[in-house]
């Protein structure tokens, strides 16, 4: 397999390269991080409705639709990208989807645990530290006669900006958003103290990925890599190829595995409730509930809020946690009802299951 350490290269080439490499049947391990940031968004997302693309265009940051799945992110030259392209034919390699994950993610895991950071697989594609944080989001697909398999090494992370470009209900919820990143989502930087040598790291990382699929022979982009690279991009960035609809509504964003930020919103009786709730492990860890109901005495939405942390995801746990705060400091919410709030919350994981 061919080796490219390909620096940092500008505009979007450090995600359209392994679109091409795959098209061209390139098998081969590209290292890379962007000059300048970008937005990647994936394939099955709707751009429109995950991304603010107005703020991206304001300040003049690029984005794209990826051919692999995943979510929307943001990425910087703080992140050492890994993409790996194989024939899918090739023995060497997992046939099935689910192994291809744990397969790969070996070589990634092996490089922090060499820097000091105790990091392992969690299903379906991420890495996370000892202590249940993420550390690193990883991708796969199908182009073309090949498969890829992408994810980075996560130098230091940008999370104000990453928090910004996400559209999102109102400022609540993405100041939540930003919140349950920074608890969630950390970094070497953040783990260390320090930044290793970015040459150090990449040095690792090949060795670490040629134990797993054989000597890497270096190489550089030729002419006709390049001119893939353009003719796909024009096409990448085209209206008709970056705003494709899919069938999925957004209801939130996915931190990690097990902790998500979910938007909820029902109409009742006595009006429209919303809900901007995290969701760690399958209970609520924090939630804020509003809209154009009544509730009295006002002051005790905020009890409600608390009252409600810790308990599961199960419509008649949420009712009766509901309940007998109502009945305790003697609540009244005039058209709404502990199943209306029950609802709100659980309607964006519902939407969510419907949706796979």
């Amino acid at each position: 397999m061919l080796f490219f350490d390909l620096g940092k290269l500008p505009g979007q080439q450090s995600m359209l390269i392994f679109h091409a490499l795959a098209r061209m049947g390139i098998e081969g391990l590209v290292i890379v991080s962007p000059k300048v940031p970008l937005v990647s968004i994936g394939y099955f997302q709707d751009a429109e409705q995950e991304v603010d693309l107005q703020y991206c265009r304001k300040s003049k940051i690029p984005f794209m639709r990826r051919e692999v799945g995943g979510g929307a992110t943001y990425l910087d030259e703080n992140q050492i990208f890994y993409q790996l392209i194989w024939k899918k034919n090739n023995p060497k390699f997992p046939r099935a989807v689910d192994e291809i994950y744990p397969w790969f993610t070996q070589a990634p895991i092996e490089t922090y645990k060499n820097f000091g950071i105790q990091a392992e697989f969690r299903a379906v594609n991420d890495i996370i530290t000892k202590a249940g944080k993420k550390i690193a989001g990883e991708g796969g697909g199908n182009i073309g006669d090949c498969m890829v398999f992408v994810g980075g090494i996560l130098l230091d992370f940008d999370y104000q900006t990453m928090s910004r470009i996400l559209k999102v209900p109102d400022e609540k919820f993405r100041g939540k958003v930003h919140k349950t990143m920074e608890e969630n989502l950390t970094t070497m930087k953040r783990e260390l103290g320090i930044v290793p040598q970015r040459e150090e790291i990449i040095s690792v990382l090949k060795e670490r990925f040629e134990k797993r699929v054989g000597k890497l022979e270096d190489a550089a982009l030729t002419s006709e890599i390049i001119e893939k690279m353009n003719h796909l991009e024009s096409w990448m960035t085209s209206e008709e190829f970056l705003l494709k609809k899919t069938p999925r509504i957004p209801n939130g964003v996915k931190i990690r595995e097990g902790v998500e930020v979910l938007y909820g919103l029902h109409k009742a009786k006595g009006g429209l409730i919303r809900t901007a709730e995290e969701i760690s492990e399958e209970k609520i860890k924090g939630i804020h509930i509003s809209g154009d109901f009544t509730f009295y005495p006002k002051e005790g939405l905020e009890g409600l809020e608390e009252s409600l942390e810790k308990t599961p995801l199960k419509e008649e746990k949420i009712i009766e946690r509901v309940e007998i705060f109502y009945e305790e400091k003697k609540v009244e919410s005039p058209g709404v009802e502990s199943k209306d709030i029950a609802e709100t919350i659980l309607n964006p994981i519902k939407d969510s299951k419907g949706n796979h």
